[in-house]
Formats: C-alpha cells, structure tokens, sequence
C-alpha cells in the first residue's frame, strides 16, 4: 500500500465517496415511503432507475474515456453526481427523486468503469493486488454510506443525498488536481463492449454476476422494510454489513483464492449467500436474526465481489476497459430488476417471498458457475496464483 501513487490514491478517495452513494440511500428508503406516502416498490425505484442507467450507460463509458481521457471522463463522472444528488434532496415526489437517480447513475457509470481501469493501470503490484485496493474503497464506502445515511437521514431525508453532493465534489477537486493528464488511447467503438460478450467466459462470469446481483439488491433495497428500524438503526445494520464486506474483500477473498482456486471459492462463496437468503425467508419476523443474517450476507458478497471482479480481467482477451464495461452492463441489469420486483413480491405475496426468490436465484448462479468451470479453467487455482497472472497477461497483452 504504502508504494502506491497520489493518482491511485485519488482515485481510490473518490471510489469510497461514490460507493458511498449505494448504501447511503438505504436507512432513508422507509422515512421516504413515510414521508411521500410511496409504496416500498415505488420508493425501490430509487435502486433501479439508478442501477438501469448505470448498466446501459456502461456500454458508452470506454467510447467517452478513449476521446476524453481517464482524468476527464472520470471529471464529467463526479460533477454528473453531485448535480443528480443535489437534485435528488431538492424533490417533493419520490417521481422527482426517482429522475433524479437515473442522472446520478450516468456519473456513476462514467466514474466507476473508468476508475477500475485506472487503479489497474496506475497501482504497483499485480492486477490482483490492484483489483483488492478497489474492492477496499468500495467495501469502505459501502460501509460509511449506511452509517452516514443514517446520521444524515434523522435530521431529514433530503440530508444525505446533500451530504454526497458536498462529498462527491470534494472527490472531484481531488482527481482534478492530484490525477495528472495521461495520453489518450485508441479510440473505440461503441460496438466493442457488447462484441466482448461473444467470449464466452467472459459471459458466463457476467450472467454469473447478474444472477447474483439480484440477490445483493434485494437484500439491499428490501431488507429496510421487514427490519421497521429507523434511519439510524438501518443504517448501523448495514454498517456491519459492510464492514464484513470490507474485511472479506480484502483479506478473506485472497485466502481462498490461494488454498481453493477462483472458481470453486466463488461457488462456495455463493451457495453460502444463497443460504443466508433462504434463512432470511424462513424467519423474517424475527428482526434479530434478520440483522445477523444482514451481517453476514456482507461476507458471502466481499469475497465474490473481488474474485469476480478479478475473473473479469483475466478471463478474456480483450482489453480490460472493455470486458469492465460489458461484463457491468449485464450484472447492473440484476441489480436494477430486483429492488422493484422485491418490492413488489413483499407486497402482494408476503414480507418473505422476495428473500426465496432471491436465493433460488443466486442458487443458479452458483450452478452457472460449476456448468462453466471448463471455460473458466485457465483461471488460477491453488497457490497459483501468481505464476498463472503472470500467464494470463502475457497472453491478454499479446492478445
């Protein structure tokens, strides 16, 4: 850590303030219904008009960051934020808010796929090492945005999306000075991401992802309703959750990886969430076990979200910006249906149908993967990590 540059730290800075933006959002879902009389699907909304732009403006992000470069692609990322969360608090219907997200998940797009790029370029280390830094800012902002949330969201709903506003602008100042202008690359097609999808590893960990973000978001937009907490409470439920996020991203997800290999740590890592969801099913009257489950949910998703991540950049040949934004296009897809549909099912079904839903759902993930392991094959396995890295990129850069 301490031999990474101020570009990767910047970088990093304002990858925790916009992963904040997740989970901030999350102890104010129910003083929002409360206070515009919404519904828990309408006020969901909120995820998946966020999450939907975000995954088509993915398809866009490496065309924009080849003509503009990384420093100002990623410039235009974070003031599109703070103008989508300043608009957001400054609503009177959750329609406006709504509208509101959808521009927020324009800067998010830009932000986050070009970010990615950026820290594997510019950090020492190997990509693994880069890919863990990454998935640190996201588990630490994950983490803060409940607990800031929640503080925020008792003096009044339209306080934490003020408080990213102000956040996110301090991020921006911090990569318009501290990241320097770098050459352009080639400039791209807006064809390549979707091209990308025809490899066919590189689909299968995309429709893995995809599945498993349904799950992710159901948790996260739905759980504030059974628990009937209020903001602070939420949201230092979801600090935990985080936290644990946090840890198994950085320091659980390499373990595995070194003693069981990528693929069979990540179906483990998903057969074990899909557990906590089913076990969320069977008791989601009892609040305690909901908030222990919450927690340990936080776990299962560090540990798949950085060794999926990593799959991403090694499983294909194409350039990385480019797999980034096509593998993001189809895994944001899940996280945009499942909130409303989560909604919807707690609803007109009961309080416990979306959690059955959702682990039968990452259940099929986790047997997509196990289908998929002879695609897979050439990703490392136990203790070889480093040697088949070094294979990989040999072969991606050649490529």
């Amino acid at each position: 850590m301490p031999r990474q540059s101020t570009t990767v730290w910047a970088v990093a800075f304002a990858c925790v303030i916009s992963f904040m933006g997740i989970g901030l959002v999350d102890p104010i879902l129910k003083p929002i219904a409360d206070s515009l009389g919404a519904t828990p699907s309408q006020v969901s909304l909120l995820f998946t008009s966020y999450m939907a732009v975000t995954g088509v403006a993915m398809l866009g992000t490496g065309w924009v960051s080849s003509r503009m470069g990384a420093k100002w692609t990623l410039i235009l990322g974070l003031a599109i934020i703070v103008v989508g969360a300043g608009l957001a608090g400054m609503q009177d219907s959750v329609g406006g808010i709504v509208w509101a997200r959808a521009l927020w998940g324009l800067g998010n797009a830009l932000f986050i796929s070009t970010a990615l790029a950026t820290i594997v370029s510019a950090a020492a280390g190997s990509v693994g090492q880069a890919i863990v830094l990454y998935e640190a800012a996201l588990g630490i902002g994950i983490a803060i945005g409940p607990l800031v949330g929640g503080e925020l969201g008792r003096i009044g709903w339209r306080f934490p999306f003020f408080g990213v506003a102000v956040l996110m602008l301090i991020a921006l100042l911090a990569t318009l000075v501290a990241l320097p202008k770098a050459p352009r690359p080639q400039p791209s097609r807006l064809s390549e991401p979707i091209r990308a999808l025809a490899h066919p590893g590189l689909l299968s960990v995309a429709i893995t992802a995809l599945l498993y973000n349904f799950g992710f978001f159901t948790l996260l937009a739905f759980t504030p309703f059974p628990l009937n907490m209020d903001a602070r409470g939420v949201g230092l439920v979801f600090f935990g959750w985080g936290v644990m996020l946090a840890i198994t991203s950085v320091w659980v997800a390499p373990w595995l990886q070194r003693r069981w290999g990528t693929v069979p740590s990540i179906i483990a890592a998903l057969f074990g969430f899909a557990v906590v969801l089913a076990v969320m099913a069977a008791f989601t009257a009892d609040r305690d076990v909901l908030i222990g489950c919450v927690v340990l949910a936080g776990g299962f998703l560090g540990v798949n979200n950085t060794l999926v991540t990593e799959a991403v950049m090694h499983v294909s040949p194409h350039p990385r910006g480019v797999a980034s934004s096509a593998y993001s296009f189809v895994r944001f897809s899940g996280g945009a249906v499942a909130p409303w549909l989560a909604g919807r099912l707690g609803e007109e079904a009961g309080m416990s149908t979306p959690y059955w839903v959702a682990a039968a759902i990452v259940a099929c993930a986790a047997v997509l993967m196990i289908t998929a392991r002879g695609r897979l094959a050439h990703l490392p396995g136990p203790m070889e990590y480093s040697r088949a890295e070094a294979e990989i990129l040999t072969t991606a850069d050649a490529g």
